[in-house]
């Protein structure tokens, strides 16, 4: 799909050095931030999400799992 967007003389010049040196259009240039920057917020909201969901709900390890994990530690004295 083609769009036009007005971007300032310095984002324009960076996504110019960008393109040269990654031997791709400007177009995948422009294509891969914003790829990028959706991936951020999706990040972003998966953490609020799981903030959210413990911050209601205590976090507790099975305590199976927890003595597995002590026994398999090495015996160093400290």
């Amino acid at each position: 799909m083609k769009t036009a967007i007005s971007v300032p003389p310095e984002v324009f010049a960076l996504s110019e050095k960008l393109a040269k040196k990654l031997k791709v259009s400007r177009s995948a240039i422009f294509a891969m931030g914003v790829r990028k920057l959706g991936k951020e917020f999706e990040d972003e909201e998966i953490t609020r999400k799981l903030n959210e969901f413990y911050s209601k709900e205590k976090a507790q390890l099975d305590p199976v799992i927890m003595q597995m994990a002590a026994l398999s530690l090495p015996k160093d004295e400290w």
